[in-house]
């Protein structure tokens, strides 16, 4: 067989399919991450914000604005330490890819319930917004090197953030 145009063609969709398909899987994975964690906040450590973060993310979130990846962490890590349970939902973010850089942006949907409460309705807050993230492809895969979560409507009672996390 030999090589075409419509080969390289046919190459370059693959490729632009296959990394469409790793950025989805890498965010969907960094949600369901949440919930998984949720109940021991310890395992968002290196080794995880290694997995989905680079080095210098800038990262801004409800509860604050942080740069850097240990930072990330840190800042998800108490974040996370204010619900006991939790449900992230995305759905279909718009990717553009343009080589090893990448952006996806779509809907977002957080279900949390509150920690140390009585398991009431009162102990449900959920919100609703926008993420959006700026994503590089590196040696290890695609990661996020920017992120931004920003609220369109909220239900319920919000967590009280201590003052050291605003």
């Amino acid at each position: 067989m030999t090589h075409t145009d419509t080969d390289t063609d046919t190459d370059t969709g693959a490729d632009a399919l296959r990394d469409r398909a790793e950025i989805t899987d890498l965010l969907n994975g960094f949600l369901l991450s949440l919930d998984e964690r949720v109940h021991d906040p310890a395992r968002f450590d290196a080794a995880w914000a290694r997995a989905y973060f680079t080095e210098d993310i800038a990262m801004e979130m409800p509860i604050g604005t942080v740069h850097g990846r240990d930072a990330a962490a840190a800042r998800i890590r108490a974040g996370m330490s204010l619900f006991d349970r939790t449900v992230h939902m995305a759905t279909g973010p718009v990717v553009t890819i343009d080589g090893d850089r990448a952006t996806a942006t779509g809907p977002q949907l957080s279900t949390h319930i509150l920690a140390g409460g009585t398991g009431g309705d009162g102990d449900l807050f959920v919100s609703a917004g926008h993420a959006s993230s700026d994503l590089v492809r590196t040696a290890e895969g695609w990661r996020i090197a920017r992120s931004a979560l920003r609220i369109v409507w909220t239900q319920g009672t919000p967590p009280r953030v201590p003052a050291a996390q605003s």
